[in-house]
């Protein structure tokens, strides 16, 4: 529910700038799609950065982390920051449209004024106006995770996707989720694309020849530009090695380099690299391989509102979920950026206007699955979100749901940072849930795991996450835990990090020679039996209608 010091601020709000019928009307009326898409051009070429979209295709909330922890060099800066410290580095104001789109501060006050984000038909809008200003001068990267993460994307294996995504015309793409559609599935999108699908760092497994082509050269405002894809390094551990058994994959800095050189050979003025290998990975590799202009990165879902600088490469991070567009303009001359402007715009839903040629696509392909994305499971009394470095309250919603349905002592949910949010008072539809467990190996397992194995697990995800090293880090949240209670010290080496393991229910510690009942889903192993995860949690939530969860504070976090 709002909070009372949520509601002053509101009311403080609009007592100042006067009576109107609501906050939301309040908000409408104090930005326009104007003021979004205000910008002064700078130089002959424009980059427009899409990624992480995961098949959502109309308005949605979705909160941005209270945690996002760093570790080693990259402790206490960007995108390592949250709430006031992102807002004061930002130089940006609580309470207001920024607050909003880039932190989770007052959220469900500042949502109920400004109103959801996203939509794909808005999106269209922003990018027809960027290209009708500036003309031949605009390429259009998609950072991959366009395909995946909503219900009709799983049904459709990504043509729901595939088809919107033809209308925003792409100059290129590059990818991770899209891989767990199956080898066959991904050459299939790739021959019904109308733009180039890059992926320097995909092998074959046997022979170890490229598999995709690792780079395109298109010309725009009088500049040879190149531009490389990296695919996600890790899609054979964080996913099913089996959905596509015959590709090698990795961060592979050497062959970067020499695609790199072999671009500027080839007569590029600029280059740049399209990348899902995550935040930090991609600042490590900035300063490690040379001639990189622009770094689009991808994959850790960072909002990050400006354009950081590492040495002579240019890092941009425009969010996930449809949320965000990034433009950034650059003056090139001779081989050399000379100039840059950069902007991060949010896609406030309630103010662009929808582009009627994308609003129609959208209503044709989600007419298949209509009747079931609307069917109400139930309503929250919280806000319900996903992303975060621990537990959220959608996490801990699907944890009670396999605690319960599947009769465990133990649940176990993966840290994927993609999903919708939901504020207090909402219906929660299947969609909602579909959102949060929409992937192809969806099955609700129950096994017996000791204490022993359970930390390991625990221990290893942690390592992924908070290794000093980027190259080491797969990207992703802890995993999501129900029954249980830990201490975490990220800044520990593996197999340190995790102590004090309780069941909640009584008190008692965890032993590590004991078996527990333990619930999960989405493993990665070929043959996993089980319910799939969404049966589960529309099963919990018929049995109990109502949702109220206040935030999770069985993880402590030590040091960090």
């Amino acid at each position: 529910m709002i909070s009372r010091r949520e509601f002053a601020q509101v009311a403080a709000a609009t007592a100042m700038l006067g009576t109107l019928p609501s906050p939301r009307a309040l908000a409408q009326q104090a930005l326009t799609q104007n003021q979004l898409l205000d910008f002064k051009p700078v130089g002959n070429v424009t980059l427009v950065h899409v990624t992480d979209i995961h098949g959502q295709l109309m308005p949605l909330y979705f909160r941005e982390p209270s945690q996002n922890i760093g570790v080693g060099k990259d402790k206490g800066i960007p995108p390592h920051l949250t709430g006031v410290d992102f807002l004061k580095y930002f130089h940006m104001k609580a309470d207001t449209r920024d607050a909003y789109a880039f932190t989770s501060d007052h959220y469900s006050a500042l949502a109920r004024s400004y109103g959801k984000v996203g939509g794909l038909d808005r999106t269209a809008t922003v990018i027809k106006a960027i290209r009708a200003e500036r003309g031949d001068k605009v390429l259009l990267l998609d950072g991959g995770d366009s395909m995946q993460g909503s219900w009709g994307s799983l049904q459709s294996q990504g043509a729901d996707m595939l088809a919107c995504m033809a209308l925003l015309k792409p100059d290129a793409m590059t990818a991770h989720w899209e891989f767990t559609y199956g080898e066959a599935r991904v050459k299939q999108i790739i021959k019904e694309l109308k733009y180039p699908f890059l992926a320097l760092n995909v092998n074959d497994a046997q022979w170890g020849d490229p598999v995709f082509k690792p780079f395109t050269m298109i010309e725009r405002g009088g500049v040879k530009i190149a531009v490389l894809g990296q695919a996600f390094p890790f899609t054979p551990i964080a996913n099913p090695r089996w959905m596509i058994p015959d590709w090698t994959f990795g961060i592979k800095q050497a062959e970067v380099q020499k695609q790199v050189d072999a671009a500027r050979k080839a007569g590029a003025g600029l280059v740049v690299l399209l990348s899902h290998n995550g935040f930090d990975v991609d600042r490590k590799m900035a300063a490690h391989v040379k001639g990189i202009d622009v770094i689009l990165t991808g994959h850790t879902h960072d909002a990050v509102p400006v354009a950081l600088k590492i040495g002579e490469t240019l890092m941009i991070s425009s969010g996930s979920a449809g949320k965000f567009v990034g433009r950034l303009d650059l003056d090139v001359q001779g081989g050399k950026v000379r100039d840059f402007a950069f902007r991060l715009i949010p896609i406030f839903s309630d103010v662009i206007q929808p582009d009627a040629e994308m609003a129609a696509k959208i209503a044709e392909v989600r007419k298949p699955y209509s009747a079931r994305l609307g069917e109400v499971l139930g309503t929250t009394h919280s806000v319900l979100y996903r992303r975060g470095n621990f537990n959220g309250t959608f996490d801990d919603l699907i944890l009670q749901a396999m605690l319960e349905q599947r009769d465990a002592e133990i649940a176990l949910s993966p840290g994927f940072r993609w999903g919708n949010s939901l504020v207090p008072g909402n219906p929660i539809t299947f969609e909602d849930v579909a959102s949060e467990t929409a992937i192809t190996y969806p099955e609700c397992y129950r096994i017996d795991m000791t204490g022993k194995t359970l930390k390991s697990t625990l221990e290893d995800v942690a390592d992924n996450l908070f290794n000093p090293d980027p190259y080491f880090q797969q990207g992703g949240d802890m995993v999501r835990v129900g029954g249980i209670g830990y201490t975490i010290e990220p800044d520990k080496p593996i197999g340190q990090r995790i102590s004090n393991m309780v069941l909640l229910k009584t008190g008692k510690p965890v032993e590590e020679a004991k078996s527990y009942k333990v619930a999960g889903w989405a493993s990665i192993h070929k043959g996993t039996k089980g319910p799939p995860i969404w049966d589960v949690v529309a099963g919990h939530l018929k049995a109990h209608g109502d949702v109220t969860l206040a935030p999770n504070r069985s993880v402590i976090v030590k040091g960090a």
